[in-house]
């Protein structure tokens, strides 16, 4: 698949899936491919193995790459597959290395976890992992508002196979700055906190956003991009006060509910168990109530 396809294709709603246990606590392939297989059926052009609703941090690196195998599998050219990796330069090398060898499209570089981040360190820790694959796309997570356009320009210019940007630094105003001193045209801009901010990310240059609630509904996240790749923001705002309680439910307690919520959602919804790893946790009697709520509001439950 050509750079250009990969660059269309990242302009949608780009799903992180939910990595489903089973009654030991191991990955359950089979239930896997069959939420995969859901989400591609449903619409969904791009999927990301090892996300974080799919508890990246909570995932060693066998079950990681397991993880991404089962999708490939269960994608089956269907779909783009965006590998998630990260950790250390040389983990996610070798990450990078077996996403391409089994046959991902794509990795997403997941923001370096360290106390000390320097902007040319940025720069070069992301430049030596898009080196190791270069017959791959490469995008980028960015979470820290330190990181400037000037920077984004510079691993544009090192690596050329860098060809998207989720970007998840909660500022609009800042991500359209950001993206013009990158160079607007060279990367793929997409919204990285999910459906309630698209529109604030769509009006100054976002043209996909990432989604943990696809998991659930497809067509729910499938409806708002639609309204908000064609201008139609009264459109996108009826999805958006349709789904707020959902994803404020997911914020809560410092987004400690993001990935329980949804997997409670598939439970209710007969479509997987609602195990999560620490440290996040089960949803109380209470959420779970509201959440059967919301998805009886739905038409889901």
């Amino acid at each position: 698949m050509t750079f250009e396809e990969q660059r269309r294709r990242l302009s949608g709603v780009v799903a992180i899936p939910v990595t489903p246990f089973d009654t030991e606590g191991a990955v359950d392939d089979q239930t896997y491919a069959k939420l995969v297989d859901r989400l591609i059926t449903g619409g969904i052009e791009v999927v990301t193995p090892n996300g974080n609703t799919g508890e990246f941090y909570a995932l060693d690196a066998d079950e990681a790459r397991r993880c991404l195998e089962v999708t490939v599998e269960a994608a089956a050219g269907r779909a783009s597959v965006l590998a998630g990796i990260g950790h250390d330069v040389a983990s996610a090398t070798r990450a990078a290395a077996h996403a391409r060898d089994a046959s991902a499209d794509l990795i997403m570089i997941h923001q370096p976890v360290h106390p000390y981040v320097s902007g040319d360190g940025w720069v070069d820790y992301h430049a030596a992992i898009a080196a190791a694959v270069p017959e791959l796309g490469v995008v980028l997570y960015v979470r820290n508002p330190a990181i400037t356009g000037d920077q984004l320009r510079a691993l544009g210019e090192a690596a050329p196979n860098v060809i998207g940007v989720k970007y998840a630094v909660p500022d609009p105003v800042r991500f359209g700055a950001v993206a013009r001193d990158a160079g607007f045209g060279r990367f793929v801009w997409i919204a990285g906190l999910a459906e309630l901010s698209a529109p604030g990310y769509f009006a100054v240059g976002a043209t996909g956003f990432t989604s943990g609630l696809v998991n659930v509904d497809p067509a729910i996240s499938l409806e708002m991009f639609r309204a908000l790749s064609t201008g139609d923001y009264p459109a996108a705002m009826t999805v958006w006060e349709r789904i707020r309680p959902f994803e404020e439910l997911r914020a809560a307690n410092g987004n400690a509910n993001n990935v329980s919520v949804v997997k409670d959602a598939l439970s209710q919804l007969g479509l997987c168990r609602p195990d999560v790893r620490p440290p996040s946790r089960l949803l109380t009697g209470p959420e779970r109530e509201q959440l059967f709520g919301l998805l009886s509001s739905w038409g889901l439950s």
